[in-house]
């Protein structure tokens, strides 16, 4: 279901953020993201001799994590088409600490802490959040064969992780019955 209408307005900027996943000949996993920035009128950015044409891209960035069914980093590459700055396309290079760094719990953090301030792109430094995302999305069906992960009483790890999951939610009374927690119907 859209939205519901708003008043009158006028477009005046648009981000396009488009993640992809592939498994790859090698047994890997190419974990793609892309972000474009786009204005509908003409744009000068800082120290620009010329405006951008409408339409035409402010950012356009492309990050590829290469991971295993361990959601293991074995590659993170960066490239930039489009950047308001020249020097920008050389902040990609700073994605290198992500080899050997697992996606799950405490990514977000370990991307911050690497890519904080001076040291990287804050654009890939965004999409890196949702890739983490879109890479156990990819990894759902090769996850599911595994057993499901516990805590040390046994309870699923996924018990709390988010609005669905929640103990006294209908999906854990459906799937882990003796960890639910809401009341009887």
């Amino acid at each position: 279901m859209p939205l519901p209408q708003s008043v009158d307005r006028e477009e005046l900027h648009q981000r396009q953020i488009t993640m992809k996943a592939y498994k790859r000949s090698d047994g890997l996993y190419d974990i793609e993201a892309r972000l474009m920035d786009t204005k509908t009128a003409p744009f000068s950015a800082p120290l620009s001799m010329q405006p951008l044409a409408p339409g035409r891209p402010i950012h356009d960035l492309w990050i590829r994590l290469v991971i295993d069914d361990n959601m293991l980093v074995h590659d993170a590459i960066a490239s930039s088409d489009a950047t308001p700055f020249s020097i920008c396309k050389e902040a990609g290079a700073a994605l290198s600490f992500l080899k050997g760094e697992t996606i799950g719990s405490g990514w977000n953090k370990i991307v911050r802490d690497g890519l904080k301030g001076a040291i990287g792109c804050t654009h890939l430094m965004e999409l890196l959040s949702p890739m983490a995302t879109t890479a156990m999305q990819a990894m759902w069906p090769v996850k599911q064969t595994r057993p499901i992960k516990v805590d040390a009483n046994g309870r699923p790890l996924k018990v709390d992780s988010c609005y669905a999951y929640a103990a006294k939610r209908v999906v854990v009374k459906q799937l882990w019955p003796q960890h639910y927690t809401g009341g009887q119907d």
